[in-house]
């Protein structure tokens, strides 16, 4: 920290350094002290909101009509910082190798891997780009709409079933009457 406050500039001046960056400086000074030392579960949750914080210009450029993405940081036994409903961020194992991972119908692949935040956000950015192709393709390829049935014409009667069904029915006392003849004959 002592560096980013005696940085100077060619005049020998001292150069302002904005507090965003100090925070995030901090930030991670203290991921690397807890994620080696004390806590692993805060430094993973502290490492993913560096990760988040650093998505927000990228989805800042997403437009307003599009709700594909949801992007939040759970902090359950494993803490996920969400993309989308299949795609999120996790630490790896030693809690220090962001994992960008997709759930799909054959089980879970790993989109990237890095020590580095910068690299998954080039991921995160690529893949919120092919989503986003994705979605344009599916709403131009959307099959045209059915017409509307024809309107039924009044003026034509509608015929009524009532001769099928008086046909139906001497048809089936026909055949009962000469199953019934047909049993008494061989009784005979």
């Amino acid at each position: 920290m002592a560096d980013a406050q005696n940085k100077t500039s060619g005049k020998g001046q001292a150069r302002p350094m904005r507090l965003r960056d100090a925070l995030r400086q901090a930030r991670i000074e203290a991921a690397d002290r807890t994620g080696v030392v004390v806590d692993l579960r805060d430094a993973e949750i502290a490492r993913l909101e560096i990760l988040n914080e650093a998505l927000d210009p990228l989805f800042a450029e997403i437009p307003d009509g599009v709700d594909l993405f949801d992007r939040g940081l759970s902090q359950g036994d494993t803490p996920r910082l969400w993309i989308d409903v299949v795609a999120h961020v996790m630490m790896g194992r030693d809690k220090r190798v962001y994992r960008f991972v997709q759930d799909t119908r054959f089980g879970r692949i790993v989109l990237a891997e890095s020590h580095e935040a910068a690299a998954i956000v080039d991921a995160i950015t690529d893949y919120v780009a092919r989503r986003l192709i994705e979605r344009e393709h599916a709403l131009t390829a959307a099959p045209p709409l059915p017409a509307p049935p024809a309107p039924v014409s009044v003026d034509k009667p509608r015929r009524s079933g009532f001769g099928v069904f008086v046909l139906g029915f001497i048809a089936g006392a026909l055949a009962l009457f000469a199953l019934a003849l047909f049993a008494a004959l061989r009784n005979v």
